[in-house]
Formats: structure tokens, sequence, C-alpha cells
């Protein structure tokens, strides 16, 4: 979802405009932007509506932000991780989950709004605000435990044709000022480029510390058609911890109905046997995706 080439030259011409006004105020440009003006071909996040979160799709088909509890944290070291086909990911560091899928979604929010297009600067409290969650010292470390977690980590993610190695983020914590600097790497942002969702916001929110529900409905989201699933395909994928599959089965269900009170009805779905049929209203650009495989797929065949 690259944005047309106007679109690029215009946001170009503004980068440079803010170095240079940048420049005349304070001197040189920094280092980022001096960087980020080399690269800003790579550096244009797509536009999304701003109560959804826009995420790759390869972040939501597999186990990279696992179904967990954060006290069912493992260390991997080089792990190939559970994924859709067409999609690879080595992971090295501590497993991430889904509260740590929410601090990346926010900082991608923040940082396409900025300038350079991948920074993004902010203070902790601010931060959990925009996150929904507590204030308190507590949730300020919690926060600065997941950023050090992105960080820390490694991933080589293939989707396509498109490979990214590297770290999730890295921050910069000015402590007279109380901020953060947090910066994705530009190249990451190319793994846009093979695909990406807007993810609800306010549904995310409704199923927090749900970790399965909040893994199930980025899955969901990430398709436009309905697809069935057999309960051990979402159990791989999800990266769930649990090991009998009669008990994953009803966690499952579980998941599935606090989906379904937090959507309104809009995504439903039934179990039999050792499948899961999906139901949901598609979005109109999901519709208008449907409609062009399927004006595709009814192109005559052009004889070899």
């Amino acid at each position: 979802m690259s944005e047309p080439n106007r679109s690029l030259e215009k946001s170009l011409a503004n980068l440079q405009r803010t170095i240079e006004e940048r420049t005349a105020k304070e001197g040189k440009p920094t280092e980022a932007e001096k960087h980020a003006h080399k690269t800003a071909d790579i550096i244009q996040l797509p536009l999304w509506p701003e109560v959804t979160r826009g995420t790759p799709n390869s972040f939501l088909r597999g186990a990279l932000f696992a179904a967990i509890q954060g006290k069912e944290r493992e260390y991997f070291k080089g792990k190939m991780l559970a994924t859709r086909e067409g999609i690879k990911i080595r992971y090295t560091g501590m497993q991430l989950d889904q509260s740590d899928l929410d601090v990346w979604e926010q900082a991608a929010e923040l940082a396409r709004a900025h300038p350079l297009g991948n920074v993004c600067h902010f203070t902790i409290h601010g931060f959990l605000k925009a996150l929904g969650r507590n204030t308190g010292n507590k949730d300020h470390e919690w926060l600065k435990d997941v950023l050090r977690r992105l960080t820390a980590s490694c991933v080589e993610v293939t989707h396509d044709r498109y490979t990214y190695g590297g770290s999730l983020l890295e921050f910069v914590h000015d402590e007279e000022k109380k901020t953060y600097i947090l910066s994705l790497n530009p190249k990451i942002l190319s793994m846009y480029k093979a695909g990406w969702t807007a993810i609800d916001w306010d549904i995310r929110q409704k199923l927090r510390r749900k970790p399965l529900a909040l893994w199930l409905h980025g899955y969901l989201s990430s398709d436009a058609e309905n697809y069935d699933t057999k309960i051990e395909t979402i159990h791989r994928l999800s990266g769930s911890k649990t090991k009998e599959l009669w008990k994953f089965k009803q966690n499952l269900k579980n998941a599935l109905t606090d989906i379904e009170a937090a959507t309104d009805g809009q995504i439903k779905a039934t179990i039999e046997g050792d499948i899961v049929s999906f139901e949901r209203f598609c979005t109109s650009t999901q519709a208008r995706h449907i409609a062009k495989k399927s004006r595709k797929k009814a192109l005559p065949k052009t004889p070899k």
C-alpha cells in the first residue's frame, strides 16, 4: 500500500522544508534528520484513520506477538516462529505478547505524524494515557520494560519478497525533560509494502488483558475473507502456551465470545468438531478487495 509518486514527492518536499527551517533556527540538522533525509524514500507510513492502528500483516499472522500472559515469556535464540504461509519470522530475545504490540502500534501512530516519518516524542505519562492504561509508578516501569524488550529483540521477518532484520525500535531518554524520543528503523517500514491492516483501536481497548481474543481479532482483521480454520492451526499460530488442545478449545470459545461482545456482533464464530467457522461484516475496504479478487478470477485466462 505504498503512496503514489505525487504524494511521495510532496512528502519529500515537506521533509526538506522542515530540515531547512530547523537548520535556520538551530544550525545543523541532527544526525537522525540527515539519516531520515537520505532514506526518505522508504520512510513513508501509510495513511490510516485515527481510530485505528496500522500494523504489518506479518505482525498479525503468526506468533511474533503471541497470545500469552507476561509471566509465560521465554527467551528465544534464533527461533523460527509459527506463521502463515508466505511469512517467515526468526526471533532472538524475550518473547513478545499482545501488550508489546499495543506499544509498537502506538509508536507507529505517533511516528506517522512526525515530519521525519519514523520518530516520535512523548512523555511516559502521555503514552500510557494513549494506551488507556493507568499512569502510576508501576505503569511507568511497565512501559519502560516494554521499550527495553522491543529494543533488545532481533527480528528477521520475510514476507513475500521483503525481508527485515533488526530491532523493532530504538529510544533516547531525556532525564531532565522527562521525555522519550523513540524511532522505528526506516527499513522495517518495508513490511507495510508487503501488506498491512488498520486495526480497530477501540476494540483492542475492550479486549485488553485477554491475549487470545486480542491475537485472534488482529489475525481475523488481516484477512478480507472468512476462512474455516482448524483449532490446531489457531493454537500453533497464536503461540499459545496451553499444551492440551481440549483446554485450548475452551479458551478459544471464551475468546470468541469476548470478540463477539466487543464488536457488537460484527464478528461471530461457530465451532464444529476441530473446525472454527467465522462470520463477520466486511469493512468497505475489505469488500472492495474481495470484489477485485472475484473480478480477477472471472477473467478468462490468456492462452499460452
